[in-house]
């Protein structure tokens, strides 16, 4: 990995927030660095720093104007980058989340057609999809949605040509770069190849999603009874 921080550049977003822009590279060690950032804005600027949302390439900070004008936060931010070495993110390990999961059949209606739009078995579909560790790039869409990338470069595939009204809460899907875990029912123009029973987003939680950006994930294959067996052990709610 580079030890060398993409070039930096700010823009205004609104009266109360800046938009930190590194670059326009996907980098995979730039989510751990900007959760990083973000952690060290919150931690030390509590006062003034309201909000920090990190998203692929950018860091969205959002301030009290009362409490301190656009330009200093500015040089708070620039003293930030500082403090936060892109060097020694890269040798910290991210945190590993690994999600089980069953695919195909009712729980990923979409997988027979993905397998033929990749020209590969639907085991190859399985095997690239859960032998990959992906990053967590960005929250976004809804609540708890989570953008992981990036997928292998024989799974990469437009969103589906009609989004369905309602994706179930838990399936497993791909588009493009990029693959996520529906956190509630909802509209969805993903491939769906598979189901989880992860609770993906609970408003009640410290953490109201298991992972964060910067963050890696794994999914683990299983069949139907591996997973009811892990739900039992779990003790958690699912579909299955």
């Amino acid at each position: 990995m580079s030890s060398t921080r993409p070039q930096v550049s700010f823009e205004i977003a609104g009266v109360n927030a800046l938009l930190v822009r590194f670059g326009d590279q996907l980098d995979p060690q730039l989510p751990a660095y900007l959760s990083a950032l973000r952690h060290y804005l919150l931690q030390q600027h509590p006062q003034i720093i309201e909000q920090v949302v990190p998203a692929y390439t950018s860091l969205l900070v959002a301030y009290d104007p009362r409490q301190c004008r656009m330009y200093d936060l500015q040089l708070l931010i620039e003293r930030a980058l500082d403090e936060v070495p892109y060097s020694t993110v890269a040798n910290k390990s991210a945190k590993l989340v690994e999600i089980p999961l069953i695919y195909g059949g009712e729980y990923g209606p979409d997988l027979d057609d993905v397998a033929q739009a990749c020209r590969l078995s639907t085991d190859e579909i399985i095997h690239l999809h859960s032998e990959t560790t992906y990053q967590v790039y960005a929250q976004g869409f809804a609540p708890g949605f989570s953008y992981l990338g990036q997928l292998p470069e024989a799974l990469r595939i437009p969103r589906r040509d009609t989004p369905r009204q309602t994706v179930a809460a838990g399936s497993v899907a791909i588009a493009e770069q990029q693959t996520a875990v529906y956190p509630n029912d909802s509209p969805g123009g993903w491939h769906v190849i598979g189901y989880s029973p992860i609770q993906w987003f609970n408003p009640h939680a410290a953490q109201m999603t298991p992972v964060e950006v910067g963050d890696q994930v794994r999914f683990i294959a299983m069949d139907e009874e591996q997973l009811r067996e892990w739900i039992s052990t779990h003790n958690t709610e699912s579909q299955l």
